[in-house]
């Protein structure tokens, strides 16, 4: 609570009590920790460190705000934004802790009543409203770059996931490397959270781990999963099939009945899922290393495939011969001749090689990026649309 220049009371920033003398009065159990959280809420964009918050709350000790900073952290109801130097911010629960400096209980006034628990079973709950508008038109991605939706069962791919979110339906996305699988996440959940997969990915990596601060101690800095959870954030668990499947165990309490993990590492800390919470990943078939198990693909109850969609590369303006030699080679593709097509995303590095260096040497670095074993299929192919031979990008004799 501030106040103004005439004196009046302002809700806001929280306030070292006094006694009526001025001297500053002894803190209930939980007071200062509120008050902590109330600083943060305040400003919740910022990141603040035990001194800068310790300041504003009147010179209070930084040891003692560190401490209430840790609790609200161990419980969620703030995040560590860096380790070092140690900076905390508010979450979506943090306002709530807050509430108590605003209008703070009296000492003598009485404990109300804790409501009996029942033990009745819970009432199943309401059915899914689904209520995410349909999109008309291309939608900017968080990296300023503009994707371009496509149907899906009737409606914009971005619509269907986010209506999928909606429904609590797990969604994977499949398909060559390059297709699109990242963007159309992306472009449907600005506010997402990101695991990139790989054989070295550990559980470590999805629930957090302990990091070093600057003055010596260690405090446990929560992962991209706990994040997601606390956040009520979809997670995008992309390349989801080259993470070892007990590694991968970690995320499959939170999407189902549970929605809650227990993080080991943190003394057995148990997280639980906000109301918004959702899994969605990528996986890139046929791609070494990449197992779609039976435990994986039980958890994900929509599986649809992410394919090149050349008619864009056209509308793109990428060179058509460039679009006809991924289309043939495609083609070839589906028919189990070649194991390689070029996808949207070598066109448009295509496009954009040719605005550097020219389309001669586009359409050779066509040939070069092409797996070994079917690089004279792919050179065969660029002869045949641009009319002559090329040769992968190479250096050439000295200046």
């Amino acid at each position: 609570m501030n106040t103004n220049s005439s004196g009046t009371a302002t809700p806001g920033t929280a306030t070292t009590p006094t006694s009526p003398g001025g001297s500053r009065s002894r803190l209930r159990s939980g007071e200062l920790r509120a008050m902590v959280a109330g600083i943060l809420a305040d400003d919740p964009a910022t990141a603040l460190t035990p001194c800068a918050i310790a300041a504003r709350l009147g010179g209070r000790s930084s040891g003692a705000v560190g401490n209430a900073l840790k609790v609200l952290a161990d419980r969620g109801e703030a995040d560590i934004a860096t380790p070092a130097p140690l900076t905390y911010r508010a979450t979506a629960t943090t306002a709530a802790v807050a509430a108590s400096t605003i209008a703070p209980a009296r000492s003598g006034a009485p404990r109300p009543r804790r409501p009996k628990t029942s033990t009745l079973a819970t009432p199943a709950p309401a059915a899914v409203s689904v209520t995410a508008a349909v999109v008309t038109g291309p939608v900017a991605r968080p990296n300023g770059m503009t994707y371009h939706p496509r149907m899906l069962s009737g409606m914009p791919d971005v619509t269907a996931l986010r209506r999928l979110r909606e429904a609590g339906v797990a969604a994977l996305l499949y398909g060559p490397p390059g297709t699109g699988k990242t963007s159309v996440v992306e472009a449907a959940f600005p506010d997402l959270v990101t695991v990139q997969g790989d054989g070295d990915t550990t559980v470590a990596d999805f629930v957090g781990e302990y990091t070093q601060t600057d003055d010596g101690r260690y405090v446990f800095v929560h992962g991209p999963l706990v994040r997601a959870m606390r956040g009520g954030v979809p997670l995008f668990v992309d390349d989801a099939t080259l993470i070892p499947p007990t590694v991968l165990a970690v995320v499959y309490p939170a999407m189902d009945g549970r929605r809650q993990i227990v993080v080991k590492a943190n003394g057995g800390e148990v997280v639980d899922a906000a109301e918004g919470f959702y899994v969605v990943a990528g996986h890139n078939p046929g791609v070494h290393g990449a197992i779609l198990t039976d435990a994986l693909s039980s958890r994900f109850s929509a599986q649809i495939r992410v394919s090149t969609d050349y008619d864009l590369a056209a509308q793109l303006k990428i060179d058509k011969r460039a679009v006809k030699v991924a289309r043939n080679l495609a083609t070839r593709q589906a028919r189990g001749e070649i194991g390689w097509a070029p996808q949207l995303r070598e066109l448009i590095a295509f496009q954009k090689i040719v605005g550097v260096l020219g389309a001669d040497a586009a359409a050779g670095n066509l040939v070069g990026i092409a797996p070994e074993e079917d690089r004279d299929v792919v050179a065969a192919a660029v002869k045949a649309a641009f009319g002559t031979t090329v040769e992968p990008l190479a250096l050439g004799s000295r200046i």
